[in-house]
């Protein structure tokens, strides 16, 4: 490790990731996850930390296990429950787990034969309702006399359902109907006698399009559908008296998304009346509602590069805006049922996160860079050729010559509805060593092309039927600006992304000759084929406006692979075997068609990857593989042959 410079690849892969916070009603204690790189075993853990107050320090809660989330403290802030893996019939499923503060007395709440999802503690604090996997034909054995009765149900799925356990009891209850519904995110009433839940048909990703919102009676198990016709999304919560539940919604009626970019409102839905009430339709931006407190609505949305958090007055409807710091980036934020206390895990811009209790900052994982070296990372603007005002994060150097011309990367991020942040955290870049770039003469811009989230809802779908075209006269506008500038040198431009930016990266390298290299990470090469092997067709149609069959050309045109008889930038190739979002065939076709035509290319696979890796050694090699193929044809270095 390096005592002074830059940090490292290791130390970067090394940074931890801090996620799942939660608050105790008191307001005294926070529980959060830490994911650290556990390079002995060569994997990555997740421990449950823990700040109380009265002690006023920060400690690793002792569980025994490095596969910990999703803690949550009981209502009487006693005892912690939280997700881990166990060893079930020679197989690891997911569980919950209570354990008390004082003694480390663990319990296995709930032995069932599927993974569980999620989970809420009952009201009382007596038991736990939680979100499950349902076998569907062996739950219909159960309830069915015969195969016959049961063959025409319909076909084996494994929906999400509903369930209720005692604290001390093996026996669950079953709340929903697998057979007619897949659950997703839900919430408990504040007397434990009514669930609020999203669910769809079945589990298949295709059935998005047709979420709906039901209300179940814990005590009857009847189920009662609310009328939406909307699109949902987000979390769901209840009202304090229980009267009404929030949720985000799309702003028009879902027969509108089929062929459309989805955008989405804030929405109360009143229980008695079955009114409904959008509260800030003129804010221009998608809200998340996270708790519904006695002081007001507990929101969070993000405005450019930062995300806020605030909160909607009970009393007037008016939005007061809690993270008062323009340049703070909330990633996530829990409160208290009263409204009084809230803990969050947020970062300024050239910070990583930290954990903060009611404003005091509780974590110092910014001591990572204390006499280290650290790049300045710029919000720049500029226009691209149609007007439209674009912004984007510049990396630099610490030693920056304005009056110096540096080969450029640009890092293009996935989504499409995402954004890059000028912060350094792994989870917003875990690909893509931006210090050792740096550190090795680059300068790196990271734009917020057309369609990014956190612009606005025309913003957001200012990409629909333009896809590879709209990023890259965005993206060369950027480049453009810098070069006017005279800080880039316009011989020496890379460009890499992964997922949709592998796309994008892809594409610019495919349908020009303007990059010197490039590397495309589990990205979308031809959306012909991409449509059919995906995982969420439904997503794609909605940015083209059809399928594949009913226009094709808009497919052919956008694909990278119908440009590679005219490509010659030498690219990279990154992929995870078991992507299913972006499957494996996407990056086999490219790399054949740049073979054919004679073009530099390099394609790896990562075997037993999906779209992140689990093992440090992998994040490592595809930061050392980066950082050598740049260096290689941006500054003629020799390649280190990985």
């Amino acid at each position: 490790m390096n005592e002074s410079g830059y940090l490292s690849v290791e130390e970067l892969v090394s940074m931890p990731t801090l996620f799942s916070g939660s608050i105790s009603e008191d307001g005294k204690k926070v529980a959060f996850v830490k994911r650290t790189a556990n390079w002995k075993a060569d994997r990555y853990d997740q421990t449950i930390w823990i700040y109380e107050k009265e002690k006023n320090r920060t400690d690793p809660f002792m569980t025994g296990r490095a596969d910990c989330t999703q803690p949550l403290w009981s209502p009487n802030g006693e005892q912690i429950a939280y997700l881990s893996f166990v060893e079930k019939e020679n197989h690891k499923k997911q569980q919950i787990i209570v354990q008390t503060l004082d003694s480390n007395c663990s319990v296995f709440v709930i032995n069932v034969k599927e993974a569980i999802h999620s989970f809420k503690w009952a009201p009382d604090g007596n038991g736990i309702f939680y979100r499950a996997s349902v076998n569907s034909h062996e739950w219909r054995k159960e309830r069915y006399k015969s195969e016959t009765d049961m063959q025409y149900v319909g076909k084996d799925y494994q929906n999400d359902g509903l369930y209720y356990v005692k604290l001390g009891e093996d026996c669950s209850t079953l709340l929903t109907n697998p057979d007619k519904s897949h659950v997703l995110q839900f919430d408990v009433s504040h007397d434990g006698n009514k669930i609020a839940y999203m669910a769809t048909p079945t589990s298949d990703n295709e059935e998005s399009i047709n979420g709906e919102l039901f209300i179940v009676d814990v005590k009857t198990r009847e189920t009662r559908r609310l009328e939406t016709n909307k699109l949902l999304g987000g979390m769901v919560c209840f009202s304090p008296d229980d009267k009404k539940i929030c949720y985000t919604a799309s702003v028009k009626n879902k027969d509108s998304y089929h062929n459309q970019i989805q955008d989405q409102i804030i929405e109360i839905y009143e229980l008695d009346s079955g009114k409904r009430i959008q509260p800030l339709i003129n804010v221009d931006s998608t809200i998340t509602p996270i708790r519904w407190t006695e002081k007001g609505l507990f929101i969070r949305w993000q405005r450019k590069t930062h995300y806020l958090i605030g909160m909607i007055s009970k009393d007037d409807g008016s939005v007061e805006i809690i993270s008062k710091d323009s340049d703070r980036v909330v990633m996530e934020a829990a409160i208290t049922k009263s409204g009084e206390h809230i803990s969050y895990i947020s970062a300024n811009h050239h910070e990583t996160f930290d954990v903060y209790l009611n404003g005091l900052k509780v974590t110092n994982e910014n001591d990572v860079f204390h006499n280290r070296d650290k790049s300045s990372r710029e919000i720049i603007f500029w226009q691209n050729h149609d007007g439209d005002e674009l912004e984007g994060v510049l990396s630099t150097p610490v030693n920056f010559d304005k009056n110096k011309q540096y080969p450029l990367l640009v890092v293009a991020h996935g989504g499409p509805a995402w954004a890059s942040f000028p912060i350094f955290s792994g989870c917003f870049n875990e690909k893509y060593p931006i210090e050792w770039f740096v550190e090795k003469g680059f300068i790196v811009l990271e734009p917020n092309y057309r369609g990014s989230s956190g612009y606005g809802n025309e913003f957001l779908k200012a990409n629909y039927r333009k896809l590879g075209f709209a990023y890259y006269e965005d993206v060369v506008s950027g480049i453009d600006f810098l070069v006017e500038k005279g800080m880039v040198d316009e011989d020496r431009v890379g460009i890499m992304g992964w997922s949709n930016g592998g796309y994008v990266s892809a594409f610019c390298a495919t349908f020009s000759h303007r990059f010197k290299a490039a590397s495309v990470g589990g990205g979308i090469t031809n959306w012909y084929t991409h449509y059919v092997h995906t995982d969420i067709p439904s997503i794609i149609r909605s940015y083209f406006g059809a399928d594949p069959w009913k226009e094709p050309e808009i497919y052919r045109k956008t694909s990278p692979t119908t440009y590679i008889s005219t490509a010659s930038t030498p690219i990279l190739i990154q992929h995870g075997e078991k992507d299913l979002r972006v499957p494996l065939a996407n990056s086999y076709e490219l790399y054949k068609g740049l073979k054919n035509q004679g073009v530099a290319t390099d394609f790896i696979v990562y075997h037993g990857m999906a779209y992140q890796s689990e093992k440090p050694s992998i994040s490592v090699a595809i930061m050392n593989q980066n950082l050598d193929w740049f260096s290689h044809y941006l500054l003629d270095e020799e390649m280190d042959g990985y």
